[in-house]
């Protein structure tokens, strides 16, 4: 039996978008991207297998995500984030002139929509009570 789904499992996954986003590429210059693209830029065997891991992880949370939300649930999911941005700009919150701040929301944005995307079908089934399942084929042979 599969274990319940908590607002603590949605944070665990949304940890590891978070993580895989910002391990990436953030404007700190801490990042997969700077490490690749900076002063020592030689690639070897390290940083083909943290590039390869992190392929692989974008690859389950993209996947998921297109799977269970879908493009039209994405958009909206971004719609509603962007209209989020947009009040916060609004309220003065936020400078939309200021990059580096703009591109933490951005990163957060994109993470957030991972995380939501490989939560939803279990958000699905505690709000609807509806299951999600993959297309499988049949192993019935006659």
């Amino acid at each position: 039996m599969a274990r319940a789904f908590t607002s603590r499992s949605f944070a665990v996954r949304w940890v590891v978008a978070f993580v895989l986003v910002f391990g990436a590429f953030n404007p700190t210059g801490w990042s997969y991207w700077h490490w690749v693209t900076g002063a020592e830029a030689a690639i070897g065997p390290v940083k083909v297998v943290v590039g390869l891991a992190l392929l692989i992880a974008y690859v389950v949370y993209l996947r998921a995500t297109w799977r269970s939300i879908g493009p039209i649930g994405a958009a909206l999911v971004l719609a509603f984030l962007a209209a989020l941005v947009w009040l916060a700009i609004d309220l003065g919150l936020l400078d939309p002139a200021a990059v580096t701040p703009m591109t933490y929301v951005a990163l957060l944005i994109f993470a957030t929509v991972l995380a939501i995307g490989i939560s939803w079908s279990h958000l699905r089934r505690r709000i609807s009570g509806q299951l999600d399942t993959d297309d499988v084929g049949s192993t019935d042979s006659n």
